[in-house]
Protein backbone atom coordinates (compact mmCIF):
# COMPACT_ATOMS: atom_id res chain seq x y z
CA UNK A 1 0.00 0.00 0.00
CA UNK A 2 1.15 3.49 -0.90
CA UNK A 3 2.46 5.58 1.89
CA UNK A 4 -0.76 7.61 3.36
CA UNK A 5 0.31 11.03 5.11
CA UNK A 6 -1.38 11.69 8.60
CA UNK A 7 -1.34 14.53 10.68
CA UNK A 8 -2.80 15.32 14.41
CA UNK A 9 -6.54 15.38 14.22
CA UNK A 10 -6.88 12.51 11.60
CA UNK A 11 -8.87 9.39 12.80
CA UNK A 12 -6.85 5.86 12.39
CA UNK A 13 -7.06 2.80 12.86
CA UNK A 14 -4.01 1.49 15.18
CA UNK A 15 -2.54 -1.83 16.08
CA UNK A 16 -2.07 -2.41 19.89
CA UNK A 17 0.21 -5.38 20.78
CA UNK A 18 -1.72 -8.26 20.08
CA UNK A 19 -4.95 -6.53 19.70
CA UNK A 20 -7.19 -5.76 17.10
CA UNK A 21 -6.72 -2.46 14.96
CA UNK A 22 -8.98 -0.30 16.56
CA UNK A 23 -10.41 3.34 15.84
CA UNK A 24 -8.32 6.37 17.13
CA UNK A 25 -7.34 10.07 16.63
CA UNK A 26 -3.75 11.33 16.17
CA UNK A 27 -3.47 13.66 19.47
CA UNK A 28 -1.10 16.02 20.69
CA UNK A 29 0.79 14.57 23.57
CA UNK A 30 0.71 15.69 27.14
CA UNK A 31 3.41 18.35 27.36
CA UNK A 32 5.64 16.44 29.80
CA UNK A 33 5.77 12.90 27.81
CA UNK A 34 8.22 12.41 25.53
CA UNK A 35 8.42 11.66 21.84
CA UNK A 36 10.16 7.89 20.90
CA UNK A 37 13.13 8.27 19.37
CA UNK A 38 13.58 6.33 16.01
CA UNK A 39 11.19 5.84 13.17
CA UNK A 40 8.24 8.72 13.06
CA UNK A 41 5.13 7.77 15.17
CA UNK A 42 1.88 9.46 16.29
CA UNK A 43 0.07 10.01 19.59
CA UNK A 44 -3.51 8.25 19.17
CA UNK A 45 -6.08 7.99 21.70
CA UNK A 46 -8.31 5.20 20.91
CA UNK A 47 -12.41 5.34 21.32
CA UNK A 48 -14.30 3.71 23.80
CA UNK A 49 -11.18 2.92 25.77
CA UNK A 50 -8.49 5.19 28.50
CA UNK A 51 -5.89 4.24 26.32
CA UNK A 52 -3.26 6.31 24.79
CA UNK A 53 0.16 5.00 22.71
CA UNK A 54 2.70 6.33 20.56
CA UNK A 55 2.17 4.47 17.64
CA UNK A 56 4.74 4.08 14.60
CA UNK A 57 3.27 5.04 11.34
CA UNK A 58 3.48 1.94 9.50
CA UNK A 59 1.20 0.95 12.05
CA UNK A 60 -1.69 3.36 11.32
CA UNK A 61 -4.57 2.97 8.53
CA UNK A 62 -6.95 6.13 7.68
CA UNK A 63 -9.97 5.61 9.52
CA UNK A 64 -12.63 6.16 6.51
CA UNK A 65 -10.18 4.16 3.85
CA UNK A 66 -10.53 0.96 5.68
CA UNK A 67 -13.61 1.19 7.75
CA UNK A 68 -15.04 -1.76 5.78
CA UNK A 69 -12.12 -4.12 6.18
CA UNK A 70 -12.22 -3.15 9.75
CA UNK A 71 -15.80 -3.67 10.35
CA UNK A 72 -15.70 -7.29 8.65
CA UNK A 73 -12.98 -8.94 10.48
CA UNK A 74 -13.76 -7.61 14.29
CA UNK A 75 -16.96 -8.32 15.76
CA UNK A 76 -16.54 -7.67 19.68
CA UNK A 77 -18.98 -5.61 21.33
CA UNK A 78 -16.53 -3.60 22.92
CA UNK A 79 -15.20 -2.90 19.24
CA UNK A 80 -18.41 -1.75 17.98
CA UNK A 81 -19.17 0.87 20.76
CA UNK A 82 -15.81 1.93 20.00
CA UNK A 83 -16.71 2.53 15.69
CA UNK A 84 -20.24 4.20 17.08
CA UNK A 85 -18.24 6.79 19.36
CA UNK A 86 -16.03 7.49 16.20
CA UNK A 87 -19.24 8.18 14.32
CA UNK A 88 -21.17 10.40 17.15
CA UNK A 89 -17.56 12.07 16.92
CA UNK A 90 -18.17 12.57 13.03
CA UNK A 91 -21.86 13.82 13.65
CA UNK A 92 -21.05 16.37 16.45
CA UNK A 93 -18.10 17.47 14.20
CA UNK A 94 -20.07 17.96 11.34
CA UNK A 95 -23.04 19.61 13.35
CA UNK A 96 -20.20 22.13 14.47
CA UNK A 97 -19.14 22.73 10.94
CA UNK A 98 -22.28 23.31 9.61
CA UNK A 99 -23.39 25.64 12.45
CA UNK A 100 -20.03 27.43 11.72
CA UNK A 101 -20.43 27.75 8.36
CA UNK A 102 -23.83 29.56 8.74
CA UNK A 103 -22.95 32.05 11.59
CA UNK A 104 -19.83 32.62 8.96
CA UNK A 105 -21.76 33.57 6.14
CA UNK A 106 -24.12 35.79 8.65
CA UNK A 107 -20.99 37.31 9.83
CA UNK A 108 -19.21 37.99 6.37
CA UNK A 109 -22.48 39.57 5.38
CA UNK A 110 -22.49 42.02 8.27
CA UNK A 111 -18.78 42.68 7.82
CA UNK A 112 -19.29 43.38 3.99
CA UNK A 113 -22.31 45.64 4.50
CA UNK A 114 -20.22 47.97 7.01
CA UNK A 115 -17.35 47.92 4.70
CA UNK A 116 -19.89 49.81 2.51
CA UNK A 117 -20.85 51.98 4.73
CA UNK A 118 -17.37 53.17 5.95
CA UNK A 119 -15.27 52.42 2.39
CA UNK A 120 -12.54 55.23 2.17
CA UNK A 121 -13.48 57.44 -0.94
CA UNK A 122 -9.56 58.92 -0.81
CA UNK A 123 -6.53 57.66 -2.61
CA UNK A 124 -4.51 58.98 0.35
CA UNK A 125 -6.35 56.62 2.52
CA UNK A 126 -5.66 53.50 0.44
CA UNK A 127 -1.83 54.92 0.57
CA UNK A 128 -1.89 55.45 4.40
CA UNK A 129 -3.37 51.61 4.22
CA UNK A 130 -0.46 50.32 1.62
CA UNK A 131 2.06 51.66 3.98
CA UNK A 132 0.56 50.31 6.82
CA UNK A 133 0.51 46.65 5.31
CA UNK A 134 4.62 46.75 4.18
CA UNK A 135 5.57 47.81 8.13
CA UNK A 136 3.49 44.72 9.16
CA UNK A 137 5.22 42.37 6.53
CA UNK A 138 8.84 43.42 7.16
CA UNK A 139 8.13 43.08 10.87
CA UNK A 140 7.15 39.84 10.32
CA UNK A 141 10.44 38.99 8.19
CA UNK A 142 12.26 40.43 11.37
CA UNK A 143 10.44 37.85 13.82
CA UNK A 144 11.02 34.81 11.42
CA UNK A 145 14.84 36.22 11.03
CA UNK A 146 14.77 36.02 15.11
CA UNK A 147 13.22 32.74 15.48
CA UNK A 148 15.25 31.13 12.73
CA UNK A 149 18.38 32.25 15.08
CA UNK A 150 16.58 30.96 18.32
CA UNK A 151 16.95 27.53 16.08
CA UNK A 152 20.49 27.85 15.49
CA UNK A 153 21.67 28.00 18.73
CA UNK A 154 19.54 25.64 20.35
CA UNK A 155 21.15 23.51 18.04
CA UNK A 156 24.60 24.08 19.75
CA UNK A 157 23.29 23.03 23.03
CA UNK A 158 22.70 19.76 25.07
CA UNK A 159 19.53 18.03 24.72
CA UNK A 160 18.75 18.02 28.48
CA UNK A 161 19.07 21.75 28.08
CA UNK A 162 17.36 22.07 24.98
CA UNK A 163 14.88 20.07 26.40
CA UNK A 164 14.68 22.70 29.68
CA UNK A 165 13.76 25.87 27.05
CA UNK A 166 11.35 23.55 24.87
CA UNK A 167 9.22 23.38 27.81
CA UNK A 168 6.85 25.22 28.11
CA UNK A 169 6.99 25.94 24.14
CA UNK A 170 7.87 29.05 23.37
CA UNK A 171 6.08 31.49 20.69
CA UNK A 172 7.50 30.57 17.49
CA UNK A 173 7.95 28.12 14.91
CA UNK A 174 8.20 24.05 16.36
CA UNK A 175 11.14 21.77 15.89
CA UNK A 176 11.06 20.43 12.49
CA UNK A 177 10.58 16.58 14.27
CA UNK A 178 7.40 17.77 16.61
CA UNK A 179 5.97 20.35 14.12
CA UNK A 180 3.00 18.01 13.69
CA UNK A 181 2.53 17.30 17.08
CA UNK A 182 1.68 20.89 18.26
CA UNK A 183 -2.47 20.89 18.35
CA UNK A 184 -4.74 22.87 21.04
CA UNK A 185 -5.55 19.28 22.86
CA UNK A 186 -4.51 17.69 25.79
CA UNK A 187 -6.17 14.28 27.38
CA UNK A 188 -5.13 12.61 30.60
CA UNK A 189 -3.32 9.50 30.06
CA UNK A 190 -4.28 6.45 31.84
CA UNK A 191 -2.13 3.86 29.72
CA UNK A 192 0.58 4.71 27.85
CA UNK A 193 3.10 3.02 25.87
CA UNK A 194 6.87 3.01 26.55
CA UNK A 195 7.57 3.49 22.54
CA UNK A 196 6.17 2.44 19.19
CA UNK A 197 4.62 -0.79 18.47
CA UNK A 198 6.42 -3.58 16.36
CA UNK A 199 5.52 -4.11 13.04
CA UNK A 200 2.15 -5.98 12.29
CA UNK A 201 0.29 -7.40 9.79
CA UNK A 202 -3.46 -6.63 9.62
CA UNK A 203 -5.37 -10.06 10.87
CA UNK A 204 -8.78 -10.73 12.54
CA UNK A 205 -8.20 -11.06 16.42
CA UNK A 206 -10.57 -12.32 19.09
CA UNK A 207 -9.28 -10.14 21.72
CA UNK A 208 -10.82 -6.46 22.70
CA UNK A 209 -7.96 -4.20 24.88
CA UNK A 210 -7.94 -4.36 27.96
CA UNK A 211 -9.70 -1.11 30.03
CA UNK A 212 -8.66 -0.75 33.80
CA UNK A 213 -12.02 -0.52 35.51
CA UNK A 214 -10.45 -1.24 38.73
CA UNK A 215 -8.65 1.85 40.60
CA UNK A 216 -6.81 -0.98 42.47
CA UNK A 217 -4.84 -2.21 39.65
CA UNK A 218 -2.24 -1.18 37.92
CA UNK A 219 -2.87 -1.05 34.23
CA UNK A 220 -0.17 0.11 32.20
CA UNK A 221 -0.11 -0.01 27.99
CA UNK A 222 3.79 -1.00 27.69
CA UNK A 223 6.64 -1.25 25.05
CA UNK A 224 6.51 -4.40 22.60
CA UNK A 225 9.03 -6.50 21.85
CA UNK A 226 9.70 -7.50 18.11
CA UNK A 227 11.03 -11.12 18.74
CA UNK A 228 9.15 -13.44 20.65
CA UNK A 229 12.12 -14.69 22.64
CA UNK A 230 14.85 -12.68 24.32
CA UNK A 231 17.85 -13.96 25.84
CA UNK A 232 20.91 -12.72 27.65
CA UNK A 233 22.73 -13.09 24.44
CA UNK A 234 20.54 -10.49 22.66
CA UNK A 235 19.81 -7.74 25.11
CA UNK A 236 23.94 -7.41 25.38
CA UNK A 237 23.71 -6.78 21.79
CA UNK A 238 21.91 -3.59 22.14
CA UNK A 239 22.96 -2.54 25.71
CA UNK A 240 26.38 -1.66 27.03
CA UNK A 241 27.48 -3.77 30.37
CA UNK A 242 29.69 -2.46 33.40
CA UNK A 243 32.32 -3.99 34.91
CA UNK A 244 31.73 -2.91 38.51
CA UNK A 245 34.48 -3.12 41.35
CA UNK A 246 32.64 -5.53 42.75
CA UNK A 247 32.99 -8.51 40.08
CA UNK A 248 29.35 -8.26 39.08
CA UNK A 249 27.57 -7.87 35.83
CA UNK A 250 25.94 -4.63 35.96
CA UNK A 251 23.52 -4.29 32.93
CA UNK A 252 22.28 -0.89 32.13
CA UNK A 253 20.41 0.55 29.23
CA UNK A 254 22.71 2.51 26.46
CA UNK A 255 20.70 5.46 26.93
CA UNK A 256 19.52 5.55 30.46
CA UNK A 257 16.44 7.71 30.13
CA UNK A 258 13.36 5.66 30.59
CA UNK A 259 12.02 5.22 27.14
CA UNK A 260 8.25 5.81 28.59
CA UNK A 261 7.82 9.46 30.26
CA UNK A 262 5.57 7.95 32.62
CA UNK A 263 7.37 5.56 34.34
CA UNK A 264 10.53 7.49 36.49
CA UNK A 265 12.98 4.35 37.20
CA UNK A 266 13.54 3.70 40.85
CA UNK A 267 17.22 4.83 41.72
CA UNK A 268 17.90 1.73 43.59
CA UNK A 269 19.94 -0.79 41.94
CA UNK A 270 18.51 -3.64 40.67
CA UNK A 271 19.36 -7.71 41.09
CA UNK A 272 17.73 -10.37 38.82
CA UNK A 273 18.16 -14.35 39.13
CA UNK A 274 17.08 -16.54 36.51
CA UNK A 275 17.05 -15.96 32.90
CA UNK A 276 14.46 -18.40 32.03
CA UNK A 277 11.69 -18.05 29.24
CA UNK A 278 10.11 -15.33 32.18
CA UNK A 279 13.37 -13.99 33.36
CA UNK A 280 14.89 -12.91 29.74
CA UNK A 281 11.78 -10.48 28.83
CA UNK A 282 11.13 -9.49 32.24
CA UNK A 283 14.99 -8.05 32.41
CA UNK A 284 14.52 -6.68 29.10
CA UNK A 285 11.66 -4.54 29.97
CA UNK A 286 13.41 -3.45 33.13
CA UNK A 287 16.17 -2.00 30.87
CA UNK A 288 14.34 -0.37 28.37
CA UNK A 289 12.33 1.63 31.39
CA UNK A 290 15.79 3.00 32.38
CA UNK A 291 16.63 0.29 35.55
CA UNK A 292 19.85 -0.59 36.17
CA UNK A 293 19.99 -4.60 36.29
CA UNK A 294 22.90 -6.92 37.60
CA UNK A 295 21.70 -10.23 36.32
CA UNK A 296 22.70 -14.15 37.26
CA UNK A 297 21.61 -17.24 36.24
CA UNK A 298 21.68 -20.78 37.78
CA UNK A 299 22.87 -21.95 34.54
CA UNK A 300 26.61 -22.07 33.87
CA UNK A 301 26.10 -21.00 30.40
CA UNK A 302 23.02 -20.12 29.20
CA UNK A 303 22.48 -18.53 25.29
CA UNK A 304 26.41 -18.17 24.84
CA UNK A 305 26.83 -16.03 28.00
CA UNK A 306 28.89 -17.30 30.74
CA UNK A 307 28.47 -15.01 33.78
CA UNK A 308 30.15 -16.89 36.21
CA UNK A 309 28.94 -15.11 39.51
CA UNK A 310 27.04 -16.12 42.69
CA UNK A 311 23.61 -15.22 44.38
CA UNK A 312 24.94 -14.16 47.09
CA UNK A 313 26.91 -11.34 45.19
CA UNK A 314 24.36 -10.08 43.28
CA UNK A 315 21.95 -9.72 46.67
CA UNK A 316 25.04 -8.28 48.67
CA UNK A 317 25.27 -5.27 45.88
CA UNK A 318 21.85 -4.93 44.98
CA UNK A 319 19.45 -3.17 46.43
CA UNK A 320 16.49 -5.02 45.54
CA UNK A 321 16.76 -8.48 43.95
CA UNK A 322 14.31 -10.53 41.80
CA UNK A 323 14.56 -14.21 41.40
CA UNK A 324 12.14 -16.21 38.82
CA UNK A 325 13.10 -20.07 38.50
CA UNK A 326 11.16 -23.27 37.63
CA UNK A 327 9.83 -25.12 40.70
CA UNK A 328 10.07 -25.45 44.57
CA UNK A 329 13.67 -27.12 44.77
CA UNK A 330 15.10 -24.73 42.47
CA UNK A 331 13.78 -22.38 44.80
CA UNK A 332 14.69 -23.43 47.61
CA UNK A 333 18.27 -24.08 46.40
CA UNK A 334 18.86 -20.42 45.05
CA UNK A 335 18.07 -18.95 48.58
CA UNK A 336 19.80 -21.59 50.76
CA UNK A 337 22.32 -23.50 49.20
CA UNK A 338 26.16 -22.78 48.58
CA UNK A 339 26.83 -19.03 47.89
CA UNK A 340 22.69 -18.78 47.60
CA UNK A 341 20.67 -15.71 48.62
CA UNK A 342 20.17 -15.62 52.00
CA UNK A 343 24.73 -15.76 52.61
CA UNK A 344 23.99 -12.51 50.86
CA UNK A 345 21.23 -11.25 53.02
CA UNK A 346 22.17 -8.30 55.42
CA UNK A 347 19.59 -5.90 57.20
CA UNK A 348 17.60 -3.52 54.41
CA UNK A 349 18.65 -5.87 51.40
CA UNK A 350 15.34 -6.71 49.67
CA UNK A 351 14.25 -10.19 48.19
CA UNK A 352 11.57 -10.78 45.54
CA UNK A 353 10.28 -13.87 44.48
CA UNK A 354 8.74 -14.50 41.25
CA UNK A 355 8.52 -18.24 41.03
CA UNK A 356 5.46 -20.09 41.18
CA UNK A 357 5.55 -22.63 44.34
CA UNK A 358 3.43 -23.87 46.49
CA UNK A 359 2.79 -21.30 49.86
CA UNK A 360 4.69 -24.04 52.39
CA UNK A 361 7.74 -23.29 50.42
CA UNK A 362 7.08 -19.09 50.06
CA UNK A 363 6.77 -18.89 54.05
CA UNK A 364 9.95 -20.58 54.88
CA UNK A 365 11.67 -18.97 52.35
CA UNK A 366 10.31 -15.89 53.78
CA UNK A 367 11.45 -16.46 57.54
CA UNK A 368 14.79 -17.20 56.82
CA UNK A 369 15.06 -13.79 54.86
CA UNK A 370 13.74 -11.61 57.43
CA UNK A 371 15.32 -13.34 60.41
CA UNK A 372 18.65 -12.01 58.96
CA UNK A 373 16.95 -8.79 58.39
CA UNK A 374 16.22 -8.65 54.95
CA UNK A 375 12.36 -7.79 53.84
CA UNK A 376 10.58 -10.31 51.47
CA UNK A 377 7.45 -10.23 48.91
CA UNK A 378 6.33 -12.84 47.09
CA UNK A 379 5.46 -11.73 43.02
CA UNK A 380 4.45 -15.21 41.01
CA UNK A 381 3.69 -13.75 37.29
CA UNK A 382 0.66 -15.08 35.27
CA UNK A 383 1.25 -15.08 31.84
CA UNK A 384 3.46 -16.90 29.18
CA UNK A 385 6.76 -15.82 27.02
CA UNK A 386 5.38 -13.71 24.69
CA UNK A 387 3.31 -11.54 27.44
CA UNK A 388 6.98 -11.41 29.01
CA UNK A 389 8.65 -10.15 26.38
CA UNK A 390 5.79 -7.46 25.78
CA UNK A 391 5.97 -6.29 29.25
CA UNK A 392 2.31 -7.53 29.99
CA UNK A 393 2.18 -9.95 32.65
CA UNK A 394 -0.22 -9.96 36.01
CA UNK A 395 2.07 -9.56 39.39
CA UNK A 396 0.32 -11.10 41.97
CA UNK A 397 1.99 -9.82 45.17
CA UNK A 398 2.32 -10.38 48.66
CA UNK A 399 4.62 -9.81 52.22
CA UNK A 400 6.16 -6.56 53.06
CA UNK A 401 3.21 -3.77 51.82
CA UNK A 402 6.37 -1.32 51.35
CA UNK A 403 8.37 -3.34 49.87
CA UNK A 404 5.82 -3.72 46.70
CA UNK A 405 5.87 -0.15 46.88
CA UNK A 406 9.37 0.24 46.29
CA UNK A 407 8.84 -1.79 43.21
CA UNK A 408 6.68 0.31 41.85
CA UNK A 409 8.82 1.47 38.82
CA UNK A 410 9.60 -2.27 38.29
CA UNK A 411 6.27 -3.65 38.08
CA UNK A 412 5.07 -1.22 35.51
CA UNK A 413 8.39 -1.79 33.42
CA UNK A 414 7.06 -6.11 33.64
CA UNK A 415 3.37 -5.59 33.78
CA UNK A 416 0.03 -4.36 32.56
CA UNK A 417 -1.66 -4.89 36.04
CA UNK A 418 -0.37 -5.81 39.52
CA UNK A 419 -2.41 -6.91 42.82
CA UNK A 420 -1.46 -7.33 46.38
CA UNK A 421 -2.87 -9.56 48.16
CA UNK A 422 -2.00 -9.22 51.58
CA UNK A 423 0.32 -12.22 54.00
CA UNK A 424 2.82 -14.02 52.60
CA UNK A 425 1.61 -17.25 50.98
CA UNK A 426 -1.34 -15.85 49.30
CA UNK A 427 0.47 -14.92 46.43
CA UNK A 428 1.86 -18.35 45.92
CA UNK A 429 -2.07 -19.86 46.33
CA UNK A 430 -4.00 -17.70 43.95
CA UNK A 431 -1.55 -18.46 41.48
CA UNK A 432 -1.64 -22.43 41.68
CA UNK A 433 -5.59 -21.58 41.21
CA UNK A 434 -5.22 -19.26 38.08
CA UNK A 435 -3.01 -21.99 36.63
CA UNK A 436 -4.91 -24.99 37.51
CA UNK A 437 -8.21 -23.86 35.44
CA UNK A 438 -5.58 -22.75 33.16
CA UNK A 439 -4.20 -26.42 32.78
CA UNK A 440 -7.56 -28.03 33.05
CA UNK A 441 -9.38 -25.38 30.54
CA UNK A 442 -5.60 -26.15 28.02
CA UNK A 443 -6.62 -30.14 28.29
CA UNK A 444 -10.32 -29.53 27.36
CA UNK A 445 -9.21 -27.09 24.42
CA UNK A 446 -7.22 -30.75 23.40
CA UNK A 447 -9.78 -33.28 24.50
CA UNK A 448 -12.90 -31.49 22.61
CA UNK A 449 -10.32 -30.90 18.84
CA UNK A 450 -9.29 -34.76 19.08
CA UNK A 451 -12.67 -35.42 19.60
CA UNK A 452 -14.04 -33.46 16.41
CA UNK A 453 -11.60 -35.39 14.97
CA UNK A 454 -12.64 -38.77 15.33
CA UNK A 455 -16.23 -37.74 14.32
CA UNK A 456 -15.31 -36.23 11.18
CA UNK A 457 -15.61 -32.57 12.41
CA UNK A 458 -13.25 -29.94 11.34
CA UNK A 459 -11.04 -29.13 13.75
CA UNK A 460 -10.83 -25.73 11.88
CA UNK A 461 -14.41 -25.01 11.97
CA UNK A 462 -14.47 -25.74 16.15
CA UNK A 463 -11.66 -22.99 16.38
CA UNK A 464 -13.66 -20.41 13.90
CA UNK A 465 -17.12 -21.62 15.91
CA UNK A 466 -15.34 -20.92 19.32
CA UNK A 467 -14.13 -17.76 18.43
CA UNK A 468 -17.48 -16.46 17.59
CA UNK A 469 -18.57 -17.45 20.78
CA UNK A 470 -18.18 -16.64 24.51
CA UNK A 471 -15.20 -18.42 25.05
CA UNK A 472 -13.16 -16.45 22.58
CA UNK A 473 -9.84 -15.22 23.12
CA UNK A 474 -6.39 -14.55 22.63
CA UNK A 475 -5.35 -18.33 24.74
CA UNK A 476 -7.66 -20.23 22.76
CA UNK A 477 -6.76 -19.16 19.66
CA UNK A 478 -3.27 -19.28 19.85
CA UNK A 479 -3.05 -22.89 21.43
CA UNK A 480 -5.17 -24.08 18.83
CA UNK A 481 -3.45 -22.79 16.19
CA UNK A 482 -0.31 -24.48 17.80
CA UNK A 483 -2.10 -27.72 17.30
CA UNK A 484 -3.67 -27.11 14.04
CA UNK A 485 -0.04 -26.22 13.20
CA UNK A 486 1.44 -29.10 14.87
CA UNK A 487 4.08 -26.56 16.22
CA UNK A 488 4.74 -26.68 20.04
CA UNK A 489 7.54 -24.89 20.61
CA UNK A 490 7.24 -23.62 24.23
CA UNK A 491 5.71 -20.45 25.32
CA UNK A 492 4.53 -22.01 28.44
CA UNK A 493 6.27 -25.39 29.30
CA UNK A 494 3.99 -28.80 29.87
CA UNK A 495 6.33 -29.35 32.45
CA UNK A 496 5.68 -26.88 34.54
CA UNK A 497 1.85 -26.63 34.16
CA UNK A 498 2.05 -29.99 35.05
CA UNK A 499 3.80 -29.46 38.51
CA UNK A 500 1.20 -26.44 39.04
CA UNK A 501 -1.89 -28.89 38.83
CA UNK A 502 0.08 -31.22 41.22
CA UNK A 503 0.64 -28.42 43.83
CA UNK A 504 -2.75 -26.73 43.36
CA UNK A 505 -4.16 -30.34 43.78
CA UNK A 506 -1.93 -30.88 47.03
CA UNK A 507 -3.79 -27.44 47.94
CA UNK A 508 -6.91 -28.97 47.73
CA UNK A 509 -6.22 -31.63 49.87
CA UNK A 510 -4.58 -29.70 52.64
CA UNK A 511 -7.83 -27.81 53.34
CA UNK A 512 -9.90 -31.23 52.10
CA UNK A 513 -11.08 -29.63 49.09
CA UNK A 514 -11.89 -32.15 46.26
CA UNK A 515 -10.08 -30.88 42.61
CA UNK A 516 -11.50 -34.00 40.42
CA UNK A 517 -10.97 -31.82 37.55
CA UNK A 518 -7.47 -31.00 37.73
CA UNK A 519 -6.91 -34.40 38.98
CA UNK A 520 -7.94 -35.57 35.36
CA UNK A 521 -6.70 -32.89 33.71
CA UNK A 522 -3.01 -33.72 35.64
CA UNK A 523 -2.97 -37.44 34.57
CA UNK A 524 -3.07 -36.40 30.72
CA UNK A 525 -0.65 -33.77 31.15
CA UNK A 526 1.57 -36.77 33.11
CA UNK A 527 0.81 -39.24 30.03
CA UNK A 528 2.61 -36.25 28.02
CA UNK A 529 5.42 -35.65 29.91
CA UNK A 530 5.74 -39.84 29.10
CA UNK A 531 5.32 -38.74 25.66
CA UNK A 532 8.49 -36.82 25.78
CA UNK A 533 6.62 -33.45 25.72
CA UNK A 534 7.90 -32.16 29.03
CA UNK A 535 10.10 -29.23 27.28
CA UNK A 536 7.18 -28.60 24.59
CA UNK A 537 4.59 -26.05 25.23
CA UNK A 538 1.63 -27.11 27.14
CA UNK A 539 -0.80 -27.81 24.19
CA UNK A 540 1.16 -30.37 23.15
CA UNK A 541 -1.12 -32.27 26.17
CA UNK A 542 -2.99 -32.78 22.58
CA UNK A 543 -0.33 -35.46 21.44
CA UNK A 544 -1.61 -37.47 24.67
CA UNK A 545 -5.24 -37.87 23.19
CA UNK A 546 -4.14 -39.03 19.53
CA UNK A 547 -0.89 -42.10 20.94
Amino acid sequence: MAAVSLRLGDLVWGKLGRYPPWPGKIVNPPKDLKKPRGKKCFFVKFFGTEDHAWIKVEQLKPYHAHKEEMIKINKGKRFQQAVDAVEEFLRRAKGKDQTSSHNSADDKNRRNSSEERSRPNSGDEKRKLSLSEGKVKKNMGEGKKRVSSGSSERGSKSPLKRAQEQSPRKRGRPPKDEKDLTIPESSTVKGIMAGPMAAFKWQPAVSEPVKDADPHFHHFLLSQTEKPAVCYQAITKKLKICEEETGSTSIQAADSTAVNGSITPTDKKIGFLGLGLMGSGIVSNLLKMGHTVTVWNRTAEKEGARLGRTPAEVVSTCDITFACVSDPKAAKDLVLGPSGVLQGIRPGKCYVDMSTVDADTVTELAQVIVSRGGRFLEAPVSGNQQLSNDGMLVILAAGDRGLYEDCSSCFQAMGKTSFFLGEVGNAAKMMLIVNMVQGSFMATIAEGLTLAQVTGQSQQTLLDILNQGQLASIFLDQKCQNILQGNFKPDFYLKYIQKDLRLAIALGDAVNHPTPMAAAANEVYKRAKALDQSDNDMSAVYRAYIH
